[in-house]
């Protein structure tokens, strides 16, 4: 027998057979006899073979702190930064006007940043589901069932940091409220970064 929580109010118990005729959803919380506390219907064998879940791939200790995604977003902009300081440096060196010089200046200032937004939505949807800067902190990102993101969600949530940075900067301080620790671009793409040592 299980109760599920509808609303915020468990109802139940019912059978297996009666939860098959009803509305479950994979975060819809459920718990049966012998159960602490409730959980997520895709995190019990039964209630995935009966509905089709998928199971999940990770548990709430393997989200990725703040702290990991602050230090692989510097690690990654560094890098870029760096390298078009080095070309920015090499092309000066054949430039004698100053306008020419500032123009390149203010055009790799430029460049920085978005070389930074499409270089994260390939990486993120790469093989290694992640930048540089996020294998050296050994996290990554996923689906929220620990999955490869296809090019499409990469960008979504990419894109979606806009909204995060607009929003006085809650966006990001949104994974503090969330209990998988979603900023509010993962929410929006339904997507996670997981520490990638613990998989």
């Amino acid at each position: 027998m299980y109760t599920i929580v509808v609303k915020g109010k468990p109802q139940g118990p019912y059978t297996l057979e009666e939860l098959k005729k009803m509305e479950i959803f994979p975060d819809t919380f459920v718990r049966k006899p012998g159960m602490d506390d409730y959980k997520e219907a895709h995190e019990i064998a039964e209630l995935r073979e009966l509905l089709g879940f998928i199971a999940p791939r990770h548990t709430p200790q393997y989200f990725a702190s703040f702290d990991q995604r602050l230090m692989a977003w510097a690690i990654d902009y560094f890098i870029i930064t760096v390298i078009y300081a080095v070309i920015t440096a090499v092309a000066i060196l054949f430039v004698e006007e100053k306008e020419t010089i500032l123009s390149i200046v203010v055009v790799a200032a430029f460049l920085i940043p978005f070389t930074k937004f499409l270089y994260t939505v390939i990486g993120d949807a790469s093989k290694t589901q992640g930048t540089i800067g996020k294998k050296l902190m050994d996290i990554k990102v996923t689906d929220e069932y620990g999955g490869k993101l296809t090019f499409g969600t990469s960008f979504i949530r990419n894109a979606s940091k806009l909204i995060s940075n607009i929003a006085f900067g809650f966006g990001y301080l949104y994974m503090f409220l969330n209990k998988k620790q979603q900023c509010l671009h993962d929410a929006i793409a339904g997507t996670l970064v997981i520490k990638d040592r613990l998989l």
